[in-house]
């Protein structure tokens, strides 16, 4: 598995997962049980995305469109 995404916190994380999901990708976030151990110390690189290798490409894709805002909400879905 690749690290596919850095996250700021667990919230984050689960962001990425659940839109890469969306994606028909499987994913996992490794790390954010450790947030609780390192207390109020600002540390970074602890919560990741983790994809198959074979996802990597697609997946950074997915994460570069979030981040530029381009992604489409789905027509069906009631905003």
């Amino acid at each position: 598995m690749k690290s596919v995404y850095e996250a700021a916190n667990s919230i984050e994380a689960h962001m990425i997962l659940h839109l890469l999901e969306q994606g028909e990708l499987k994913a996992c976030v490794q790390g954010e049980y450790l947030l609780g151990a390192i207390g109020e110390l600002p540390v970074n690189g602890l919560v990741r995305v983790m994809v198959n290798d074979e996802d990597y490409l697609e997946a950074r894709e997915i994460i570069e469109l979030w981040e530029s805002g381009d992604i489409e909400s789905d027509p069906e879905e009631p905003t």
